[in-house]
């Protein structure tokens, strides 16, 4: 069995500060996904941030306490790519892949598209240029999981306020449109939604009002895979007991073992 966690800790260092790295060492994960490291590997030399038994990557981003993702792995990987080849995956450090004996597990941080129209159009332009990525992924001959913070809803059971919401980005008809030309016509598949069709499993509350008292949420965070797993998925949770971010921790255990 092969366990993959995937987390935005809207800050790794302040993730570590709530808890989230004396919880790791209890998950026995394989690989851990972190998006929204906000901090430079040099900034990252306490021994907190280097669990025992664990290889480690991060995509940093050039502007400091901005964006970042990272992979925490037990196997070392054969190779690890972080770049795309343009910008703003590049440039703002969204994409980690740990590369193993026939499967590749990716970190990836989708930008926001709330807070203008600009912000919106260059999520737009990511999108399309992370589709065509996708594409050719799915013409390799290995196998993806791909965690991530997607920034995306795809049906109304995914988010509580959904009516509230279908002109907010995040909730769009465009943004919607984008995951099911990934699941329907691409092929990828939600693994979460494969074990749990359950609603009020979200990943994430605003900070605003009760939300996170009231379960208010959205399921921004999940884990995409590639058709010839989907009868490997075991088991799906969201953890919620402690609160290490704005997000919760997405735990998927598979029926594989990730080997070198």
């Amino acid at each position: 069995m092969a366990r993959v966690i995937t987390l935005n800790t809207n800050g790794i260092r302040a993730a570590a500060r709530k808890g989230f790295f004396d919880w790791l060492p209890k998950q026995n994960a394989d690989v851990i996904c972190i998006q929204e490291t906000k901090a430079q590997l040099d900034q990252l030399g306490d021994p907190v941030f280097q669990p025992e038994g664990y290889h480690r990557y991060f995509n940093d981003a050039v502007k400091k306490g901005y964006s970042g993702t990272a992979i925490y792995s037990k196997v070392k990987p054969r190779k690890v790519i972080t770049s795309l080849g343009w910008d703003p995956a590049d440039s703002e450090g969204r994409y980690v892949q740990a590369d193993y004996d026939g499967i590749s597990v990716i970190s990836l941080y989708m930008p926001s598209g709330s807070s203008s129209e600009q912000v919106l159009q260059k999520k737009y332009r990511f999108m399309d240029l992370f589709m065509e990525h996708l594409k050719g992924l799915r013409r390799k001959r290995r196998e993806f999981i791909i965690c991530a913070d997607w920034n995306i809803c795809h049906k109304e059971i995914d988010l509580r306020n959904w009516r509230s919401n279908r002109k907010n980005s995040g909730f769009l008809p465009e943004e919607r449109a984008w995951l099911d030309q990934l699941y329907d016509e691409v092929g990828y598949i939600d693994s979460f939604r494969l074990v749990n069709e359950e609603p009020d499993q979200y990943t994430w509350w605003s900070n605003r009002g009760q939300a996170w008292a009231k379960n208010v949420g959205w399921r921004l965070d999940y884990q995409v895979i590639t058709p010839r797993l989907a009868d490997k998925v075991l088991a799906a949770d969201i953890y919620t007991d402690e609160r290490f971010s704005d997000h919760a921790p997405q735990i998927m255990d598979y029926d594989l073992e990730i080997r070198r």
